[in-house]
């Protein structure tokens, strides 16, 4: 991010998985924040997830290209209004291609690049909103996670592919960060135990915190 007083390096937290600070500039933030914002009215909009045994996320989410509900995706928001889901756009899968590339490098962006980018889940954090533990697993392809933050910083726990205990590691994100998880670490687990509320950069204009998660579906059109 510029101006930082301590520059953050890009780090690999665990085999395969790449945090990447300060990816999108303000006006690529600007750009995906209005674009959340669209894409977070109805039909089909923001809404409050219900699992399966009665309780409510704390988060509010929004999808494109797949509807996901626990545990599985469909092409109506099924556990909502009955709506068709959004679109996926074009724009944000040359997104996550480019995210990819940038992670891990060119050849390895070109050799994964295959398999079309599909699904974007929008997770909308409030200061109290939290996420257990959970690996991403419904998808039918492992090709790599990408997440990309907006508005205030969190403590995203990224953990191991075994159970949702330690070890683990807590790496900060900020409003333009980049993290891709994929190879080994793509089923890892991983949750936000906490945000900082009033942390987001104020040029942004959110309060709370976005994040945009990039998969690949792995799944037949129909």
């Amino acid at each position: 991010m510029d101006g930082e007083l301590f520059p953050r390096p890009r780090a690999e937290v665990a085999p395969g998985a790449v945090h990447v600070p300060g990816w999108l500039d303000m006006s690529a933030q600007r750009r995906l924040l209005d674009a959340c914002r669209a894409w977070a009215a109805p039909p089909a909009g923001l809404r409050t997830v219900r699992m399966p045994a009665g309780g409510e996320m704390s988060v509010r989410s929004v999808c494109l290209g797949w509807h996901w509900f626990p545990y599985g995706y469909a092409r109506t928001v099924v556990d909502g209004d009955g709506a068709p889901v959004k679109p996926f756009p074009e724009w944000l899968g040359e997104l996550a291609r480019d995210a990819v590339a940038d992670a891990y490098g060119d050849a390895y962006g070109q050799e994964q690049g295959t398999e079309p980018y599909d699904i974007a889940l929008v997770n909308f954090y409030d200061g109290k909103a939290r996420m257990g533990m959970h690996r991403d697993s419904d998808e039918k392809s492992g090709a790599p996670v990408v997440s990309l933050s907006l508005g205030d910083a969190c403590v995203f726990r990224f953990g191991n592919v075994s159970d949702r205990g330690r070890p683990w590691t807590d790496v900060e994100l900020r409003s333009g960060d980049l993290f891709v998880f994929g190879g080994p670490s793509r089923l890892a687990h991983h949750g936000v135990p906490r945000t900082f509320p009033g942390t987001a950069p104020p040029a942004l204009g959110l309060d709370g915190r976005l994040n945009v998660t990039l998969r690949v579906s792995g799944l037949i059109m129909g």
